[in-house]
């Protein structure tokens, strides 16, 4: 994973040594001897993260942290605060001014590229979310109605019930959540939808040892791939020098990582950010999912329509200028569509276009843009992805209509096939990035080059090659 990364410290022999390692997992590094520079760089380049030196001359680490997340325009930034000093008060200011982390500057060398590869996956999906609620905005629909603002629930799994009520009892003070005490079975039931059922856990705390090594991280792995709770945020309770279990933790998807034995303070802080953004990330959904369902889907397909197609993919556009990475856009057509109508009806046809819908969607990536814009014609944008990349995914979304038949209830089974037109932009094509429409069309004139070669094919536009 690649990303810019602003290291703040006033010694160079320090920012130079962080620069080496960063460097060799092909980190873009920018320095800074001071405060006031970090303020300034930080505005001026908008680093993925940063790593900032609790003691700097003039300003230290901690208030440079605060104004930093006082400013609109830093404060989504991650912050790792490093430090000699690994005292409990110091740990708190830094928590308390918005750091996403405090570290010892003596910390195990695999701990650190772990926690930045973390905060930057986190970033990324919150910079989505927010990417489309921004487009949403721009569509002129009214912000909703602030409603009543529920109390989080933070879920503890741990070995015994007895060191889960241990855990309970030192958080209780100072947490404002309500606490619930569940185990492996318990943590992986699905929530019972309804206005009498409950709601699947805000955040989980688990004990990465439950009753065997690994049990916590195996736990955690069965939470993320199921609908209910893969939005929870995790927690991982690792023992004191278990770097291994805390590595592990992170790459597999934990929000946060405490320490058994920490000052309960600190795991109560830690705790309420992850509360705190799970429910501002529910909010971000709640309002795509909410506010543009019936405006700007297709009601049969449940896809988005060109209405917000078009808007969102002038928003990728923009970003693609920012970070320099390249986005591919597809036009997907079914073959012979008006034949399938012809022969079986309208009411088959529309059973193609939902299953034909549902594969796409099911062979595409969360942050991938698929949209209906025609009758029997689709539109996908795939962020940060080259040519190469964006081929391979055609050439999927090709296979996967054409390997099988299309089922319908009570009905015949219709064989279809799609043509699809591809298309780049980026950093490498300025053009198409100032005419959005421009570039779908090239993806377009792609596609109709593919159906009148024979069909079933991937062509990509020879201005993106």
């Amino acid at each position: 994973m690649s990303g810019t990364i602003l290291i703040v410290d006033d010694v160079a022999t320090n920012r130079i040594v962080l620069k080496v390692k960063l460097a060799h997992a092909c980190y873009d590094c920018l320095q800074a001897d001071s405060g006031t520079e970090a303020i300034r760089m930080a505005r001026l380049h908008n680093p993925n993260l940063i790593l900032l030196d609790l003691i700097l001359p003039g300003m230290d680490g901690v208030e440079v942290c605060r104004r930093l997340k006082a400013d609109a325009a830093t404060r989504d930034i991650p912050i790792i605060m490093m430090t000699v000093q690994s005292d409990v008060a110091s740990r708190m200011r830094a928590l308390e001014a918005g750091a996403d982390e405090f570290m010892t500057k003596s910390h195990d060398e695999m701990i650190l590229p772990a926690r930045i590869r973390s905060l930057l996956r986190a970033r990324e999906t919150e910079n989505e979310l927010r990417l489309r609620d921004t487009t949403w905005r721009e569509l002129g629909f009214a912000e909703p109605v602030a409603g009543f603002e529920r109390q989080g629930t933070l879920a503890l799994v741990a070995g015994s019930r007895e060191t889960a009520l241990a855990w309970r009892r030192k958080l209780k003070p100072c947490l404002a959540a309500n606490i619930l005490i569940v185990d492996r079975q318990q943590a992986l039931a699905e929530p019972v939808a309804g206005p009498a059922g409950a709601a699947a856990p805000d955040v989980f705390m688990i004990a990465a040892d439950l009753h065997e090594p690994g049990d916590g991280l195996r736990l955690m792995s069965e939470l993320r791939s199921r609908a209910g709770t893969r939005h929870a945020a995790i927690c991982m309770l690792v023992a004191p020098g278990n770097s291994e279990a805390a590595v592990m933790a992170l790459d597999l998807g934990a929000n946060d990582l405490l320490t058994a034995g920490a000052d309960p303070r600190e795991m109560a802080l830690r705790l309420t950010t992850q509360l705190r953004r799970k429910a501002q990330a529910d909010r971000l959904r709640a309002s795509m999912h909410d506010g543009l369902r019936a405006a700007v889907t297709d009601p049969l397909t449940g896809l988005y329509n060109r209405r917000y197609a078009l808007p969102h993919v002038a928003r990728i556009a923009e970003r693609a200028v920012q970070t320099g990475r390249p986005f591919a856009v597809m036009v997907l057509d079914i073959d012979r569509f008006k034949s399938v109508n012809d022969t079986w009806g309208h009411a088959v046809g529309d059973a193609v276009l939902v299953e034909v819908a549902n594969r796409l969607r099911d062979h595409l990536r969360p942050v991938d843009l698929i949209s209906r814009i025609g009758g029997e014609e689709f539109l996908v944008v795939l962020p940060d992805t080259n040519l190469p990349q964006a081929e391979v995914a055609a050439e999927r979304l090709r296979r996967v209509i054409d390997e099988r038949p299309v089922e319908v209830i009570g009905g015949p089974q219709v064989s279809v096939t799609m043509s699809i037109g591809l298309a780049l932009g980026g950093e490498a094509h300025p053009a198409a990035q100032r005419d959005v429409q421009g570039l779908i069309d090239l993806a377009d004139h792609a596609m109709l080059a593919a159906k009148s070669d024979g069909r079933n094919q991937v062509i990509t536009s020879r201005s993106a090659a």
